[in-house]
């Protein structure tokens, strides 16, 4: 009987360890919050079909906020960027047509690796672009 036990032991464990999901296998599974919900605080819409003039002023905004602009792709509407102040924020934003008059502009953020998932900071940086936006359309740019 003993001389049994350790393999039918090593048999089990072996077998028991396929069944554990590890994290690279979960990368695409939703977590907690629903990507939907992210999304939500994540995009603002603005009433405006220029995209260059979304464009220059969320790299004003990011600029403003503290953050290195690393990449800014017109054509695409992609910007990347990076805040380091003792900890290190990377943001990447998405500037896309959304019908025939408005831009929509989605903002996410990582800090030290780590999402970030208040949707007050999202709501910051979407009020700082929103006056961004205004200064610039007054001031005839």
């Amino acid at each position: 009987m003993k001389k049994y036990f350790l393999p039918i032991i090593l048999l089990c464990s072996i077998v028991l360890s396929g069944c554990v999901a590890t994290t690279k296998d979960r990368v695409l599974d939703s977590d907690e919050e629903s990507q939907l919900q992210k999304r939500s605080y994540q995009t603002r819409v603005f009433d405006t079909a220029d995209k260059d003039k979304v464009m220059r002023a969320t790299v004003s905004t990011l600029q403003d906020l503290g953050f290195l602009v690393n990449q800014a792709n017109f054509q695409l509407g992609t910007i990347t960027a990076t805040k380091m102040d003792g900890y290190t924020t990377k943001a990447t934003v998405n500037v896309r047509q959304k019908g025939q008059k408005q831009m929509s502009v989605r903002i996410n953020a990582q800090f030290n690796n780590a999402p970030v998932t208040e949707p007050q900071h999202y709501q910051n940086f979407f009020a700082s672009l929103e006056k961004s936006l205004f200064l610039t359309a007054h001031a005839g740019e």
